[in-house]
């Protein structure tokens, strides 16, 4: 039987408020509770609207955020109280593509020194081979060698998330966490940022982590869905039966509330 590359185990994270008395602030429970396995060569979709969880999950899951309380496995090691070798270690395996591009990427660094940093900062390769791999990473994500010598500001949005998603891929990891990847992307593009995800996924047999609001556009990257609501898993499975059969109002809720440029239109479906 796999192991799981990351396994939350009742996971709860709470953060202190600015609310409240001096010496009392109030809590908020981001997350409670929350058991979930990511299996290698899986893509699991969490979805839930703003403030319910999601991205403080992820974010435990690749390290940016320590537990309050439970247990975080990776590998079948407990690494809840994770040490600086292990964090490194995790962001060895583990790589993350955030929402914004614009503010995820070093404004002032040509495309090349920022696939090239994290290669640097892991000790591989020497200068030769790094140069090999960045020009293979640029190619990966269907980008001209051209934008190597470019600066983030002088390319669109689509081609500074494939720049952030090259940067993920550098370490050669087992799996991507990619946290609301296309909402800072115009309609036109979004399709291709997906299409490009699941095209990475079967050709390097990556496990991912999508994140997003949309339940229609998890399902089309997604072999499972988990949903969140309040900090809490309230719904979980295959996409299809998610999708096809909700069990949960919030999930059934969510669906009808999620139009999708992933869908045909009116139009479309009477053949015009």
């Amino acid at each position: 039987m796999k192991t799981p590359i990351i396994e939350l185990e009742d996971v709860k994270v709470t953060f202190k408020s600015r609310t409240g008395k001096l010496f009392r602030p109030n809590l908020v429970h981001a997350v409670r509770g929350v058991n979930l396995k990511l299996m290698p060569g899986e893509t699991i979709g969490i979805v839930g609207e703003s403030g319910c969880g999601k991205s403080t999950t992820a974010n435990v899951m690749c390290g940016l955020q320590t537990a309050t309380s439970g247990k975080v496995m990776f590998k079948g090691r407990d690494v809840t109280k994770r040490s600086a070798r292990e964090r490194l270690e995790i962001g060895r395996v583990v790589s993350v593509v955030f929402q914004d591009p614009a503010t995820a990427l070093n404004a002032r660094m040509r495309v090349r020194d920022q696939l090239v940093d994290p290669l640097v900062v892991h000790k591989i390769g020497n200068k030769v081979d790094r140069e090999a791999r960045v020009e293979e990473l640029v190619r990966m994500v269907g980008l001209p060698e051209s934008v190597l010598d470019a600066l983030p500001g002088q390319m669109s949005g689509g081609q500074r998330q494939r720049v952030a998603i090259a940067r993920a891929l550098s370490l050669r990891p087992d799996a991507i966490i990619a946290d609301e990847p296309t909402s800072a992307l115009d309609v036109s593009v979004r399709a291709q940022i997906l299409n490009l995800l699941a095209d990475l996924k079967e050709e390097l047999g990556l496990a991912m982590v999508f994140i997003s609001h949309d339940i229609q556009t998890v399902r089309y990257v997604s072999d499972r869905i988990v949903v969140m609501n309040g900090g809490e898993i309230v719904e979980e499975g295959n996409a299809t039966q998610v999708f096809n059969n909700p069990q949960h109002e919030y999930t059934q809720t969510l669906l009808a509330a999620a139009p999708s440029l992933l869908h045909p239109t009116a139009a479309e479906c009477a053949g015009y």
